[in-house]
């Protein structure tokens, strides 16, 4: 199994989105980049962790590639809007792909500069790519969110 992070706005929509793509094997929401040590979900509301909702994909790359998990992100989120998705907005809602390797990096590079030439979005991409850094998993009540209450999508 492989790992990725993503950071896309609300952690909630995000994961349900990764949890419909084949080969995902799990998924979890919770925080990473920042610099507050076991943030709660009120840390990172405040901006002031550093934080950003993330989701954490595991993966069997024989089935499905980091490159279609990419995909996957570009096609689920507005990554021309810089620290906001819809009605929220922050940092901890930024555009952001963790990774894990150098192969996800350059990966993730050419990704983003083949979606931001693509004219599909009207304005240039803003997604940081940064390399991974701890991960917190995110309270219980957050895990599954949507799909617990019958709900498919955020807003």
């Amino acid at each position: 199994m492989a790992v990725a992070t993503f950071g896309a706005g609300c952690f909630w929509g995000v994961e349900l989105t990764f949890q419909k793509t084949t080969g995902v094997t799990s998924i979890s929401v919770g925080y990473t980049g920042g610099t507050t040590q076991n943030p709660t979900y009120e840390d990172v509301c405040t901006g002031r962790s550093g934080h950003a909702e993330v989701v954490r994909v595991e993966f069997d790359p024989s089935i499905v590639s980091y490159e279609a998990l990419l995909d996957v992100l570009w096609g689920c989120h507005d990554p021309t809007t810089l620290n906001r998705q819809g009605p929220d907005s922050g940092t901890q809602y930024r555009s952001a792909i963790f990774f894990h390797s150098s192969d996800q990096e350059a990966s993730a590079k050419a990704s983003k500069e083949k979606a931001d030439q693509s004219g599909r979005f009207g304005s240039a991409i803003v997604t940081e790519i940064t390399a991974a850094s701890e991960y917190f998993v995110a309270e219980d009540y957050h895990q599954k969110y949507l799909e617990k209450r019958g709900l498919g999508n955020c807003h």
